[in-house]
């Protein structure tokens, strides 16, 4: 009895600190949704009055209509180009030896955990000696560089669960490495692919820290249009296009969950 007793106090204590957990991360979220609706000027929690009109606001400011186009121009490149550069990376390093195979696995790999505002920085330094121009070929390249380790690890996953037998018959009835590769292996990782690209496009359009230093006026990006308006306001329209944010990503998580299963995209037990 003491010892199912026990084992009872530990699951509800266990539960109960998850739960503390879940609603310490959710609260700034429930915070921001709360204020969104905000019918005063100045930001206050809890609100003294409700309206809808800093949703108006945030899809007709000029800057955020701005910024909008130029994030989707970004995401648009930086996750396809990074999709494609990812997926033959991916099926070399996995699929081929080669000399300092593992040395650039690990500087593709290196973005995950250098911070993303020392790649910024960096680009930024180097396009200054070089004077070079900050426009949408520089914002493209960073967000390629800082997107390929999903792709990487997405294809990654999907290449573990190929089977090789598969390819190696097609090889062995004449196909060349490269017809075998188009026409078995890319059909086959298709899902972990398009789930790769999806990661790299939601990563891309919310990446700030290392687009704060690269970007100008012309090409900056919806993120740091927000961080240029929060300096000079202190409505809750930021609270609404937040809102807005965390919706259409949940929504295309939801639907991209329900077709391609991305819980298994982030996952591998590479053995290598």
């Amino acid at each position: 009895m003491t010892r199912s007793l026990n084992d009872r106090l530990i699951t509800l204590a266990g539960r109960l600190l998850v739960a503390a957990i879940l609603i310490f991360v959710l609260l700034p979220t429930v915070v921001v949704f709360i204020s969104a609706f905000s019918g005063t000027s100045v930001l206050f929690f809890p609100p003294k009055s409700w309206s809808l009109r800093w949703f108006t606001r945030a899809v007709n400011y000029a800057d955020f209509r701005h910024g909008l186009f130029s994030g989707l121009t970004v995401t648009a490149w930086a996750s396809t180009l990074a999709a494609i550069i990812g997926t033959t990376l991916a099926i070399a390093i996995e699929r081929y030896a080669f000399p300092c195979k593992r040395v650039l696995e690990g500087v593709l790999l290196s973005p995950l955990f250098i911070p993303h505002f020392t790649i910024g920085l960096g680009l930024l330094m180097l396009v200054s000696q070089l004077h070079l121009g900050r426009g949408y070929p520089l914002v493209i390249f960073c967000h390629i560089v800082l997107m390929l380790p999903f792709v990487l690890q997405s294809v990654y996953v999907s290449l573990q669960n190929l089977e090789q037998r598969i390819e190696l018959a097609a090889a062995s009835l004449g196909a060349s490495p490269l017809r075998v590769v188009w026409t078995i292996t890319v059909p086959l990782i298709l899902p972990g692919l398009l789930g790769g690209w999806l990661f790299a496009a939601i990563l891309s359009f919310n990446e700030f820290t290392a687009s704060l230093f690269i970007t100008t006026q012309a090409t900056q990006t919806l993120p740091v249009a927000m961080y240029n308006y929060v300096r000079e306001f202190a409505d809750p329209t930021l609270a609404a296009l937040s809102v807005i944010y965390i919706v259409v990503t949940a929504v295309i998580l939801i639907i991209a969950n329900r077709y391609l299963g991305l819980g298994k995209i982030m996952h591998s037990d590479r053995g290598h």
